[in-house]
């Protein structure tokens, strides 16, 4: 497996890929590829990170790396991963990097670069930068090596933004609202954006500790902000993960809306609107055949990509349309960013409650999903469970069984040891025993 997964390199800290003398190497190769001549203006980086406590290694040896091929470094602190897109682009910076592992546990980090105009790279960019890592780059000479300097408000200009993307003079007083920040990198900003568009604010995950992102918190582990939800007897709750760039909504019983939910709310208010471009929706493979109908049912064509929002981001440009997203809760809106943001994502929910004087409860299930189940199994980092002949059988004849009733989805994750086992199908007891198999064979083969 090569350094960069879907979503850009991760791995558990300072084993592998993820120690500090690889976060120097692709910071040299990162400001050696994004280096270009610009009269009057200095190289320029800035970079973000989440709470984790191994970022602040991470930070500093990315630091050495890009100040070493002549690049200056804005360190940004602890804002979200979308704030990393927008300020890369608004600081005329040659790429933005955020520190973060995302949903991922606390011992677990990563690195993602985002280009001058604020977008993930592509792929090629990312063969690119793992080639020089392997053959090293030309570091700058003595007189040229960079700068580093902290920057104050780069937490400030994001919370400025993200308050500009409801309509203008929408108050959301009245409205009570848990937001879940995950301890991670949301925990200052999306609570401050919420208080000062007039919402009675419930901060929940807002006591980073370098030890307990994502721990029972967040988008992955909604139980929490559910019971919040119902406790303070909020309207709402929102539910971010460790760096903010996917969310999940919660609505005043504490049940859950996926993506898939808020990916059709919106997408249905946009095409009444003549908003939604093609009309269409970018999704990926994961996405439930039921939005699909949905989606149908409106005239909206469907899109399917790979798994990541880096995916659905290509599609999305090269198509001309501006909403896509996942199942996990990247919600991606071109018109407001570059990538996945869960707070503007959430945002645009509260703007809708408003807009409506709907409870949550009507506004977050548009379409009844097909049966879904989805199953990860772990195997040894050394093992390649996939290629295994009694795995392939298996998976083989699940797709039989399910031919013209469903579907089956096998894939490894690109972010963690995984395969992850998902399939759909009406019949729910035929749906159980077609997981349980293929994920039997996946576990004995590991």
């Amino acid at each position: 497996m090569g350094l960069f997964g879907t979503d850009g390199v991760r791995g558990r800290a300072n084993q592998g890929n993820m120690t500090a003398e690889m976060a120097l190497k692709l910071g040299a190769a990162a400001g050696r590829y994004f280096r270009r001549e610009r009269t009057g203006m200095a190289h320029r980086v800035v970079i973000g990170k989440d709470t984790r406590q191994s970022s602040y290694m991470i930070e500093y040896a990315l630091t050495a790396g890009l100040a070493s091929t002549g690049m200056n470094v804005l360190l940004l602190g602890p804002v979200p991963t979308p704030a990393v897109g927008l300020l890369a682009r608004s600081m005329r910076a040659d790429l933005g990097v955020m520190i973060s592992a995302s949903h991922n546990p606390a011992d677990d980090n990563g690195i993602k670069f985002f280009g001058p105009d604020g977008f993930k790279l592509s792929d090629d960019a990312e063969a690119e930068i793992e080639r020089m890592v392997a053959v090293g780059v030309r570091l700058a000479d003595a007189p040229n090596i960079g700068r580093a300097k902290r920057i104050d408000d780069g937490r400030g200009r994001y919370v400025e933004y993200a308050k500009t993307t409801i309509p203008a003079g929408m108050s959301l007083e009245g409205l009570r609202v848990v937001i879940d920040c995950a301890n991670g990198a949301a925990y200052r900003a999306a609570p401050d954006v919420l208080a000062e568009l007039g919402a009675t604010v419930i901060p929940i995950g807002v006591t980073p500790n370098g030890r307990n992102i994502n721990d029972k918190c967040g988008s992955t582990h909604t139980d929490t902000c559910a019971a919040a939800v119902v406790a303070h007897g909020a309207d709402v709750g929102i539910a971010l993960d460790g760096d903010a760039d996917r969310v999940m909504i919660l609505d005043e019983a504490g049940r859950v809306a996926d993506g898939d939910q808020l990916m059709a709310l919106f997408a249905a208010r946009w095409a009444d609107e003549g908003l939604l471009k093609g009309p269409a929706l970018v999704a990926t493979v994961m996405s439930n055949l039921g939005l699909e109908r949905f989606l149908a049912s409106r005239g909206i064509d469907l899109h399917r990509t790979a798994v990541g929002d880096r995916h659905v981001v290509e599609a999305m440009r090269k198509g001309g349309f501006n909403l896509g997203g996942e199942q996990s809760g990247h919600i991606v809106m071109t018109d407001y960013g570059t990538t996945g943001d869960g707070l503007i994502a959430g945002l645009q929910f509260l703007a809708e409650m408003m807009r409506t004087g709907a409870p949550a409860s009507a506004l977050m299930h548009s379409f009844e999903p097909v049966p879904q189940r989805l199953e990860n199994v772990r195997y040894a980092a050394e093992s390649r469970p996939l290629d295994d002949a009694t795995v392939q059988a298996s998976i083989a004849a699940a797709e039989a069984r399910l031919q013209g009733t469903g579907r089956l989805l096998i894939r490894a994750s690109g972010t963690e040891p995984l395969i992850r086992v998902m399939a759909e199908c009406e019949d729910e007891t035929l749906l159980n025993a077609v997981v349980d198999e293929v994920a039997a064979a996946v576990r004995a083969a590991s």
